[in-house]
């Protein structure tokens, strides 16, 4: 599949348009697999767009069992005050998974701490109100992470750049939920050595679903879809 030729000759006339997921993943070979060879969970290029301007709003609908886990050890506590004195070196910038991605740039030894998850403290109505509101207004993606049965942090507007960090099905971090002075917190840890000019990543967990999103992390283990 290849883009549409422009109907003036020129792209700069044209002005701004979305390219589909699709057909972006004909120029970048990491994902092609996720697209081609007729797999039973390809999604046609017409719904892949607004499937995929739902992903991080999926976050409130997923069973990631984190707030099980709101206790800190005295290792997380120290981790963590370690980490607010002195941040890992981490870069924004364009991801061939999915537009923006969050990338190290000094290596980061495994189990460390890498960043934490940061935005408004809301509670789940607020969120439920918020949700709607960004879709009428057409915000793509919405970054609402849930902490627990009725606190979600929404990084939308007020967060920081772990909101940029996109799905793996063989991630190297993970996201976890600890308590420190009495206030939860959403910490990403790392599973194993992270290289300079890594990407970060976790695995989103999203719910069993016959409507699937793809998946264009391009692991050697992704399954194909997020879900």
């Amino acid at each position: 599949m290849t883009p549409s030729p422009h109907k003036t000759g020129c792209a700069r006339t044209e002005g701004y348009y979305p390219i589909p997921d699709s057909v972006k993943a004909t120029y970048l070979p990491k994902n092609k697999a996720v697209f081609n060879g007729g797999s039973n969970n390809v999604i046609k290029s017409s719904s892949v767009t607004s499937r995929m301007n739902r992903v991080n709003n999926r976050r409130l609908l997923v069973g990631m069992d984190l707030h099980k886990r709101t206790t800190a050890t005295d290792s997380d506590i120290l981790k963590f005050n370690q980490l607010k004195s002195r941040k890992k070196q981490l870069r924004f910038a364009k991801s061939p998974i999915h537009d923006w991605g969050l990338f190290a740039q000094e290596r980061i030894d495994a189990n460390d701490m890498v960043i934490e998850y940061v935005g408004e403290v809301i509670r789940q109505k607020v969120a439920d109100h918020r949700e709607k509101r960004y879709e009428r207004a057409g915000v793509g993606s919405s970054y609402l992470f849930r902490v627990d049965d009725d606190t979600v942090i929404d990084a939308t507007k007020m967060g920081n750049i772990a909101r940029f960090i996109n799905h793996c099905c063989t991630p190297n971090c993970n996201a976890k939920i600890i308590t420190v002075d009495k206030q939860k917190k959403i910490v990403i840890y790392a599973n194993r050595d992270i290289d300079k000019d890594e990407e970060i990543t976790y695995d989103y967990k999203f719910p069993i679903e016959a409507d699937k999103i793809p998946c264009l992390c391009g692991s050697k283990g992704c399954k194909g879809t997020l879900n």
